[in-house]
């Protein structure tokens, strides 16, 4: 036994070897290994496809087996922008083809692009689209292009803005699954839905101003590339009148209605290729990463940091989809007191989250901006806790369509007393104290307790004004007229002291430029995550089969409606959160 014991410790053994030398060498490879640039060639075009790309900042890892094992490119749509400036100057490329683009990107973002589109056709380089079908966020970046393609068997969707909020109470009643809110805010309508069975005036009346003011941007920007009238646009967007290939051409929506291979035929003759051969394309990933490694050689002295904070706000280290207290902090930190640094760049894309993180970050960019410039640069969201950590920056930039605002609070807490009743459970508490039970689920909520919850909340809130007040230079019952929780558009902020300028990432970081008296300057991009490879393990997709089989069950509508019940019931301690889940069509 003890000879076939030392056999087996021997194959064990050798197996462990082989494995850690294996992933030793795929290590050893990815750090130090070969050239990933791919070459460009002569007359090239790039090919825009922003379907892999979902964040501004793609991250960046201390723990090197997590940047093997990402299985990313580590581009994201700020990389993409500075790839699309330095093509105006590439004499190999020659063009940018939007080829059916299908991305989750926002419609900031998409400004973004659109922004650095037009620049690039300032150039004398050519900007052309294609696509099968359209959908209007799409078109929305699309309709930059000097050419636009639609194929005949496709449609083109343009009819303006809605969104939809769905209510619970109903549900609550029937499943004994009840939500105990506490909050501060006529607008604060995140907890609506577990209060009511239909909208209120007061969230109907932010909604219909939020979308008619995004609606504004998006039509302004697709008047302009497409000189059309905006009374025109509304028109066809009111009669569905652009809804078919050849109607969308009539409306000059679209330029050619004709097949993919029409248009690589027209880009070949745009190009002077003849015959058989096909263009030269590359990949805007490919492309971006190429410049992205050209960057990493280019660093000035003198640098300007961009933190990026995106995703909702959470304690813990956080990551690219999360804004954690850990990365956040530790990021304001090192850029504090790196003596390179002259001025950061907080870039922000967030619906809000916890009150405490938030509160947190706040107090590190406090003490950050009485040594350095803190510009802050809105993304798609900067709203609730997004707008609490960008409130007390020297300068803050939004787009036209970045939503932000809603300075409230509020608490949520789960009870299921009427559940365990119907199920014939029932729960008694002993205490020493009046006061010394904890909240129980399964418990009726205590009045006292629920006042005491909402003491809690009415402080975090009246200390969420003062912060705005303070920032923005405001008086409390000035920044409270305009709080309530209450969402605004980049546009309608301005107009009420919100934010000070409109303009994108670029924009900013040029103010904080200025503001630190620098002209020649590099970028450097926060945070570096201190993740491990078990972190990384749980969301690869094999960890994920259990969502994809609930969903196949139960469906995709009821998939989302017990997800978001099951958010809430997640969310700790009082939220500064978007008062409400908007999904824009």
């Amino acid at each position: 036994m003890k000879f076939l014991g030392n056999i087996i410790a021997t194959v064990i053994g050798i197996f462990v070897f082989i494995m850690l030398s294996f992933f030793g060498i795929v290590l050893i490879g990815a750090i130090f290994g070969g050239d990933d640039k791919v070459s460009v060639k002569a007359d090239s075009v790039i090919e825009l496809d922003l379907k892999n790309i979902q964040n501004d900042y793609a991250g960046k890892y201390k723990d090197p087996w997590v940047t093997v094992f990402s299985g990313q490119k580590g581009v994201g749509v700020t990389d993409v922008i500075n790839a699309i400036e330095a093509a105006k100057k590439d004499e190999k490329i020659k063009g940018i083809s939007i080829l059916n683009d299908q991305s989750s990107l926002g419609l900031a973002q998409y400004k973004d692009l659109r922004n650095a589109l037009e620049s690039f056709k300032k150039s004398g380089k050519f900007v052309w689209a294609y696509a099968n079908t359209y959908s209007q966020k799409e078109y929305y970046l699309n309709s930059v292009a000097n050419t636009i393609y639609l194929n005949p068997a496709g449609d083109l969707d343009f009819k303006g803005l809605s969104s939809e909020v769905m209510f619970f109470k109903d549900f609550q009643e029937k499943s004994g699954i009840h939500m105990e809110v506490i909050r501060h805010g006529k607008y604060k309508s995140a907890v609506e839905p577990f209060l009511e069975n239909k909208m209120s005036d007061a969230n109907r009346e932010q909604i219909t101003a939020l979308l008619n003011s995004l609606w504004s941007t998006v039509a302004s920007d697709i008047a302009k590339s497409r000189n059309i009238s905006l009374p025109k646009l509304n028109e066809i967007a009111n009669g569905l009148l652009a809804r078919t290939p050849e109607m969308a051409k009539a409306q000059h929506l679209v330029d050619i209605v004709a097949y993919e291979d029409v248009y690589h035929n027209d880009i070949k003759k745009a190009l002077k290729v003849t015959g058989d051969d096909d263009y030269n394309k590359i990949s805007i990933l490919d492309y971006t990463q190429n410049n992205v490694t050209t960057a990493l050689t280019d660093i000035s002295s003198d640098q300007i940091a961009i933190i990026y904070a995106q995703g909702e706000i959470e304690s813990g280290e956080g990551d690219v989809t999360v804004i954690g207290e850990g990365a956040m902090r530790r990021s304001l930190q090192e850029a504090r007191k790196n003596e390179d640094v002259k001025a950061i760049v907080l870039r922000i894309d967030s619906p809000g989250g916890s009150a405490l993180t938030s509160d947190l970050i706040w107090r590190e960019i406090e003490i950050t901006k009485k040594i350095k410039p803190v510009v802050v640069s809105m993304g798609n969201y900067a709203a609730s806790g997004g707008y609490y950590i960008a409130c007390n920056a020297n300068k803050i930039f939004a787009e036209n369509n970045t939503i932000t605002g809603s300075i409230g609070v509020f608490g949520v807490l789960p009870n299921f007393t009427s559940l365990a009743t119907k199920l014939g459970v029932n729960t008694e508490q002993v205490k020493t104290h009046e006061n010394a039970a904890n909240y129980s689920p399964f418990v009726p909520v205590d009045e006292k307790f629920k006042a005491f919850t909402l003491e809690g909340v009415e402080n975090i809130y009246n200390t969420f004004v003062t912060r705005v007040a303070q920032g923005r230079k405001m008086t409390f019952a000035q920044v409270d007229a305009i709080a309530q929780g209450r969402v605004w558009s980049g546009s309608e902020a301005l107009k009420i002291g919100l934010v000070d300028k409109i303009g994108g990432l670029n924009d900013a970081i040029a103010e904080a430029a200025k503001m630190a008296k620098i002209k020649s300057y590099s970028t450097q991009n926060y945070p570096e995550y201190e993740k491990n490879l078990d972190d990384l393990l749980s969301n690869l997709p094999f960890a994920k089969s259990k969502e994809a089989f609930i969903k196949e069950e139960i469906g995709e509508e009821n998939y989302i409606l017990i997800e978001q019940i099951k958010r809430y019931q997640n969310k700790k301690g009082v939220q500064a959160m978007m008062p409400f889940g908007l999904k824009i069509q």
